[in-house]
Order: structure tokens, then C-alpha cells, then sequence
């Protein structure tokens, strides 16, 4: 069955930062969004490649060697296994994310205030 799904509408129902919220499957993947304030703890997916698609604010994604900053309309692809971190210090960003189904937020980075379970919205 297909499914149409507005981003505003579903960005209007949650502002918590952080929270990855599950707005679609596709295959072995889940389609998200989310709003990043402030930065996240360095950390990496070991069997599974993310990509962060910018919609609205700023954000810098820093990796050990090189730090790349993305505005909206821009995507980045994360490999698996390479450490990052995403900060947003210049205000709320809010990002489209696609993942593979069994990926944690924190990846294989200990447990913290930022590890959340995605919620299905849809």
C-alpha cells in the first residue's frame, strides 16, 4: 500500500531533540525524522551506512579527520563503521533520516541521555 506523508504535519507533532520518530519503511529501512539542538556524542554504526538529509538550519558533522557543514537541500552519507558526531550549535536543525531497521541512535557508543528507540508516527 502506498503512503503519502507530509513532513511539516509530522514535524508539528513532536519537538523534542534527539528523538528519531519513524515516518515510513522502506525495505529493510526506516524512514525518520528528527530536530538536533546542540551536539551528539561521538559515535559509529558498525553494520549499517545513515544518511542525514537537511530540510531546515545548519548542521556540522564532525569526523575525526574532517568536518563537513550541511545546509538545507543537502544530504550526507555516513558508511558504516566511521565514527561521527552531528552538532547543531547555531539553532534547531531539523534532518530526514534514512536507516537500516536495527539501528540504534548512539550506534555503538555507550548508553546515554541521547540513546532513544525510534517512535513510530505513521
Amino acid at each position: 500500500m502506498s503512503l503519502k506523508v507530509n513532513l511539516e504535519t509530522q514535524f508539528s507533532r513532536f519537538s523534542e531533540t534527539w528523538s528519531p520518530k519513524i515516518i515510513a519503511d522502506l525495505d529493510d529501512y526506516h524512514i525518520k525524522l528528527t530536530r538536533l539542538d546542540g551536539d551528539f556524542p561521538w559515535h559509529a554504526h558498525g553494520d549499517a551506512d545513515e544518511m542525514f538529509y537537511i530540510l531546515d538550519g545548519h548542521l556540522r558533522m564532525e569526523f575525526r579527520d574532517r568536518v563537513e557543514t550541511l545546509a538545507p537541500g543537502e544530504l550526507i552519507v555516513i558508511p558504516k563503521g566511521v565514527e561521527h558526531r552531528p552538532v547543531a550549535d547555531k539553532g534547531e536543525v531539523k534532518v530526514l533520516l534514512i536507516e537500516k531497521n536495527s539501528v540504534v541512535n548512539t550506534g555503538d557508543g555507550p548508553v546515554s541521555v541521547h540513546t532513544k528507540a525510534a517512535e513510530r508516527m505513521v
